[in-house]
């Protein structure tokens, strides 16, 4: 029947036209459909094992999710004044930044310089590290301080490498990642080389604060908007962190603290059921693990974190053209699609946003990165399977915000969440909402308005800068605690005090007048 006028414009996000597939691969569609879907009964019994293993983790005995005390007591108030610096060394750039809290509640300036991490110092000597870090710490502030007399400059470092961290302002590296191998720092706690390498050169700054970035996240968040009461990352890897009582923290209870007080705390949720209890694995996530460097761990990370995304998808691929009744890309050169880690989750993201309905982008795509030339039949399929891979990640991330909110009892919470697949990823944040809608049972929004952006109880919504901004927030939370006298977890609080602005009792750095 034809009609005239108009037509409805088909949404982007498309189910594609199935009507052309051959009977074997839409039976092969189905198959995958049916390997990556997780429903709603299995996302609540995932919660519901993430829950105890949270506190498992929380216990003496401990669990597979570390879940580490940070030292970082309590949200910030908005009220936090002063300046601080913070220090974030990821994989490829060290970023050193300037943050001025003012006297405005919950607002902040930021000066900021990035500096490049040469390859061979990852896999160079500890001193040329420190001595490196040392060096682009000095530049920064003789750049934007030349000729000032400077106080003593408290630095909030994030160091995002698994540490154990018994104080605030100390950390003993558990194992290098992101492509660093630097002997004899594994083991060692990184404070003492790096405050030496500091001295060395006359730099004015004291460290006060070794920080996660995903601790960061959370108490950046929480500064500007009070309802934040998680942080996330969704990235190459996956983390959260979130505020938990002395009274939760078994693992803490020789230290007598206040049980009202609350600690933050950094789950390193990847580690989740590392013993294969309850996450739904196919074939190809057991071969991804088996694959991996670390076998056995990080069992949650590996089916939604943004490294194994796209090998994921890789590995049904090949399996599928290995497949004698189904045959995908018959007859062609697939060496390139048989090199692991060749596809990341930027390809995927490429294929869910194509927006042509022959699926030209995803056809090009292949034809260029992987010399392989598509039959319309097998791009419905690639497409199909690229947003059963996307869905099923989102689903599982969801998981872990929902334990959370439901071990804490938050019936309404902003989440902060940081991380290219949160930000880049299509549908991501859409896909994550209505796992959280199925599992915490919603029907109506806040207020009793309509469920949607803005009105769910529980949001994921885009975090502010926290290895950045968090980092010296967090600085300026364990000052007003030296100047409070309230010192657990600060191995040096004389130390932190001395030379700075924060030293004197009519300053107000950090410690602001009520208002």
């Amino acid at each position: 029947m034809s009609s005239s006028g108009p037509q409805p414009r088909r949404k982007q996000s498309r189910k594609g036209s199935m009507a052309d597939v051959p009977k074997d691969l839409l039976q092969e569609i189905k198959r995958l459909e049916d390997l990556f879907t997780v429903d709603t009964a299995k996302l609540k019994a995932i919660v519901d094992h993430f829950i105890s293993e949270l506190a498992k983790g929380l216990s003496v005995e401990g669990g597979s999710i570390p879940m580490n005390p940070t030292w970082c007591m309590g949200f910030p108030t908005g009220n936090e004044t002063g300046t601080f610096l913070a220090l974030d060394m990821g994989g490829t750039n060290l970023r050193v930044c300037e943050i001025n809290l003012p006297e405005e509640k919950g607002e902040f300036d930021i000066i900021q310089s990035k500096y490049r991490l040469p390859e061979d110092l990852k896999t160079g000597t500890a001193d040329e590290l420190w001595a490196y870090i040392a060096d682009c710490l000095q530049q920064f502030i003789e750049y934007h301080h030349e000729g000032e007399k400077l106080d003593r400059l408290p630095l909030g470092f994030t160091f995002s490498y698994p540490a154990t961290q018994n104080y605030i302002d100390h950390g003993i590296l558990q194992r290098w990642t992101k492509g660093f191998d630097i002997e004899g720092v594994e083991g060692k706690d990184v404070v003492p080389p790096f405050e030496a390498a500091l001295e060395e050169r006359g730099v004015p700054i004291k460290l006060t604060a070794l920080i996660n970035d995903t601790t960061g996240t959370l108490i950046a968040s929480s500064y500007t908007d009070s309802e934040m009461k998680i942080g996330c990352i969704f990235g190459t890897g996956c983390n959260a962190a979130y505020m938990e009582h002395f009274s939760e923290i078994p693992k803490l209870a020789h230290m007598k603290v206040d049980p009202k007080q609350e600690i933050a705390i950094n789950c390193e949720w990847g580690a989740f059921d590392n013993e294969h209890k309850i996450l739904p694995r196919t074939q190809y996530d057991v071969i991804i693990d088996k694959d991996s460097p670390r076998p056995g761990q990080q069992s949650f990370e590996k089916m939604i974190a943004g490294l194994y995304l796209g090998e994921l998808f890789r590995l049904v691929l090949v399996d599928l053209h290995e497949q004698p009744h189904v045959k995908i890309f018959e007859g062609q050169d697939v060496s390139a699609l048989k090199k692991p880690y060749s596809l990341d989750a930027s390809f995927l993201s490429d294929i869910e946003n194509d927006p042509f309905e022959n699926l030209q982008e995803t056809d090009d795509t292949f034809h260029t990165k992987l010399n392989i030339k598509c039959l319309k039949p097998e791009l419905e399929l690639i497409r199909r399977l690229a947003e059963l891979i996307g869905t099923r990640s989102a689903r599982l991330s969801a998981c872990g915000v929902a334990a959370i909110c439901k071990k804490k009892g938050y019936k309404t919470a902003h989440v902060g969440a940081d991380g290219s697949v949160f930000n880049k990823y299509p549908h991501f944040k859409a896909r994550g909402a209505q796992a959280l809608k199925e599992i915490l049972d919603w029907d109506k929004g806040r207020d009793g308005k309509p469920l949607g952006r803005g009105h769910d109880p529980v949001e994921i919504l885009p975090a502010e800068d926290g290895s950045g901004v968090g980092a010296a927030l967090i600085a300026a939370l364990t000052l007003k605690r030296v100047q409070e006298g309230n010192v657990m977890g600060i191995r040096d609080p004389e130390g932190m005090l001395k030379g700075t602005k924060a030293s004197d009792p009519k300053s107000k750095q950090v410690a602001p007048e009520t208002k």
